[in-house]
């Protein structure tokens, strides 16, 4: 079976307090989960993502959803204690801190990158799109800023950001944080606790769907962002 997955973001605040609860409460299912990073892409990676034959199931959200994500994401942060900046994302481009990420290569300097741009976009809010800020977020993580902040010149982390994002496609993602074990999906800051039952082996047979349900959300997927 292959190996438990965490679909994460640097632009949803609910990825964030997701994957802060789960190396804080369950670092055992963290070390097993393989993160994998994803985002709205800018024309070059969605034309190659497309031309494989896959897409992006996410759909922006209406703004009554994002405000309510606002004050949402506040009242969760406040409860585990963090302090929290909403960042204004004019124009971002999301290939910068992803990629950066991915450029990053082990596993212990990608925690450390993370780690600086979470703490820069939700704790300073600053636009961690920008190049010279991951440049220097990542500098005083004691990583190669200069380098993780050009990544997106590199088309060798290019075509591993666009090998993300179609398995994101073949996994069904429409928002994250997204978690997968086996045949178990979760969505959301609040199935939390069910993907670790999962990874653990606690968690009950799901259901099989047969037949489509009768009524249906009709607002946009945007989920937790």
């Amino acid at each position: 079976m292959k190996p438990p997955r965490i679909y994460f973001s640097f632009r949803s605040p609910y990825s964030w307090l997701a994957l802060d609860r789960i190396w804080a409460e369950a670092p055992d299912v963290a070390s097993a989960a393989e993160l994998i990073p994803y985002w709205d892409p800018d024309p070059a990676t969605e034309t190659a993502v497309r031309s494989r034959g896959a897409g992006v199931h996410y759909v922006q959200m209406s703004k009554p959803k994002h405000l309510y994500l606002l004050q949402d994401t506040k009242r969760l942060a406040q409860r585990r204690g963090l302090a929290m900046a909403w960042p204004i994302d004019i124009d971002p481009w999301w290939e910068v801190p992803h990629l950066a990420w991915l450029a990053a290569g082990s596993d212990g300097s990608r925690r450390a990158l993370y780690l600086a741009l979470t703490e820069a976009r939700w704790g300073r809010g600053e636009n961690i799109c920008d190049p010279e800020v991951l440049g220097k977020a990542a500098a005083a993580a004691g990583l190669d800023g200069d380098s993780l902040a050009a990544a997106t010149e590199d088309p060798g982390v290019r075509a591993g950001g666009v090998d993300c994002l179609v398995r994101a496609y073949e996994d069904d993602v429409f928002g994250v944080p997204y978690f997968r074990v086996g045949r178990h999906r979760f969505w959301g800051y609040d199935r939390v606790d069910d993907f670790v039952d999962a990874v653990r082996g606690t968690a009950p047979t799901p259901v099989p769907v047969t037949a489509a349900a009768a009524g249906y959300d009709s607002d946009t997927a945007g989920g937790c962002g």
